[in-house]
């Protein structure tokens, strides 16, 4: 595989709500290829496995995508994370006064699924920024 007939793709995420990188969030990489693959007339999904963000909110590790590959999904497992953290928290806070919580989940949406189109030849840097509550990604260099 070269770099001229394949894509390639990174990520990192930050937690808004704490402005730091967000740690240990289990990110999953998948391609399809094929002509009108954006009209859901193209090849399958191929899971290509995964990594977690390290201690930067950084992914490494991600898998090469194949030769041929058009479209690229990312899944962001962040329940894990939002969970690991509130409970954190909550341990932290037992000392204080107790806070006005409601009793929602701790992250409104559990995982976030980012689909992209590519092209030969390019780099992908795909960052999310995340909060329990949002998220915003955008195509980074």
């Amino acid at each position: 595989m070269s770099s001229s007939t394949t894509a390639s793709v990174s990520t990192h995420i930050l937690d808004t709500s704490l402005g730091r990188p967000a740690e240990g969030v289990a990110v999953h990489l998948s391609a399809r290829g094929g002509q009108g693959a954006a009209y859901g007339q193209g090849g399958d999904w191929q899971a290509l496995g995964g990594s977690a963000t390290d201690a930067d909110g950084r992914c490494k590790d991600l898998p090469d995508l194949p030769e041929g590959t058009t479209h690229v999904r990312l899944d962001f497992a962040v329940e894990a994370y939002f969970e690991e953290r509130t409970a954190n928290q909550q341990a932290d806070a037992q000392q204080d006064a107790p806070a006005n919580r409601d009793s929602g989940p701790a992250v409104f949406f559990p995982e976030v699924a980012i689909t992209f189109a590519v092209v030969p030849g390019e780099h992908y840097h795909v960052p999310l920024l995340l909060n329990p509550f949002g998220y915003s990604v955008y195509r980074g260099s």
